[in-house]
């Protein structure tokens, strides 16, 4: 049996239950007081102390998973990054994301002189004072991300990456009043705000499942008292879902490719090798070679433009140009890979590029200028263009047919 209130006092304590913020459930002889935060406030940051010293609890739960615990508590780790190994890992589009998300916290956090995540590392701290247990209770942002990728449609990721990268423009008339009325949001809900209005199925496995992980970790966590530190956007669906029997397995699982994903590039890539066969046996052996030279051109002239615009290394343009009509051929590989590690064994990112990373995912001209963002963008980009340019050769390869 659940029971939700907001006492100003219990068992003789002065409590800040009533706080707009703060939530009491009690369940079978326990109490776990929910406190929701905005990532980014000072105020936020001062009421977790301020209950964790009052209510002294046996443990304080933290909306964090263990790589986004160490991202803020070990600031300098980025310098251990292999950035080479992302590439080949494929992990590229994953880690562009994380730092556009971080790049908008820390944009608005630095607006008002104030660590990202910092209400979450006072929490632990002062659980690690008062002699309380600390759990992580976040599912790892990996799965979420990987998740969220496989759970949309071809269309939904093509138009993702451009509305998250218009969204590092969404932050430069916040007020810090304002910043106070986010608390009505989780900050992945807003740094990807508009995006979820435009693919609102990206809620499901940033937000919603998100919950009912936060819920179950809470619920199955030791001892008689327990305090939480959440995002405020996520304490309606914890008390909604708190106490009922969740599947955490299927939370932590990451979708298999359907059929259709394990074999489209090979399909897709038969068909164009299938145009060119039928070039040669219905128009003759030049046609057929002029279908095969233009569709290096246009592949090879995007993929390069691509690059081009990035302000790549002039071999990693031309790596690029000469990869793209083999790649465009070959769904195992693709031209932005071979850019990023063509880009990375020239420009190979310093020591002074990791240190420089957490002030310059500030800024557009930062992510640009940083040697291991641009990177990312680059793989990101040649991919992107490559495509594009395959779409527009198969109409003009069709003509020799």
């Amino acid at each position: 049996m659940l029971l939700m209130t907001s006492p100003k006092k219990l068992d003789g304590r002065e409590v800040l239950l009533e706080h707009e913020n703060v939530h009491r459930i009690m369940q079978g002889g326990r109490e776990i007081i929910l406190i929701g935060t905005a990532h980014v406030s000072r105020e936020s940051t001062a009421l977790v102390e301020r209950i964790i010293d009052e209510e002294k609890p046996d443990t304080v739960c933290v909306e964090l998973c263990k790589p986004r615990y160490e991202a803020i508590r070990q600031r300098d780790k980025w310098q251990e990054t292999d950035i080479v190994k992302v590439i080949r890992e494929k992990r590229t589009s994953i880690l562009l994301s994380q730092l556009i998300m971080a790049s908008l916290q820390r944009k608005i956090a630095q607006k008002f002189n104030i660590t990202p995540g910092e209400e979450m590392l006072r929490a632990i701290d002062r659980a690690s004072a008062v002699g309380a247990e600390i759990v992580l209770a976040d599912r790892e942002i990996r799965v979420t991300l990987l998740r969220t990728w496989r759970m949309m449609g071809f269309w939904s990721k093509v138009k993702f990456l451009p509305d998250v990268l218009l969204s590092l423009f969404a932050t430069e008339e916040i007020t810090e009043e304002e910043i106070e009325k986010l608390k009505q949001h989780d900050v992945l809900e807003l740094a990807l705000q508009s995006v979820g209005e435009k693919l609102p199925g990206l809620k499901t496995t940033l937000i919603d499942e998100r919950d009912l992980y936060l819920a179950h970790t809470i619920g199955h966590a030791p001892g008689a008292r327990i305090v939480a530190v959440v995002g405020a956007g996520h304490v309606p669906g914890i008390q909604k879902h708190f106490g009922e029997e969740i599947d955490i397995e299927s939370l932590n699982r990451i979708p298999e490719k359907g059929l259709w994903g394990r074999f489209a590039g090979w399909f897709f890539s038969l068909a164009i090798v299938g145009l060119f066969i039928a070039g040669f046996f219905y128009s003759g052996s030049q046609a057929s070679l002029k279908m095969i030279t233009w569709w290096a051109v246009i592949t090879a002239s995007f993929s390069g433009l691509g690059a081009l615009i990035l302000l790549a290394h002039p071999l990693t343009i031309a790596a690029s140009a000469i990869a793209a009509p083999i790649t465009t051929l070959h769904p195992l590989i693709a031209a932005g890979w071979v850019a990023g590690l063509t880009e990375a064994t020239l420009r190979k990112p310093q020591v002074r590029d990791f240190l420089a990373l957490q002030d310059d995912i500030v800024s557009v001209r930062g992510f640009f200028r940083n040697k291991i963002t641009r990177l990312l963008l680059l793989v990101v980009f040649v991919n992107l263009t490559t495509s594009i340019g395959t779409f527009v050769a198969i109409p003009v390869i069709m003509r020799f047919i």
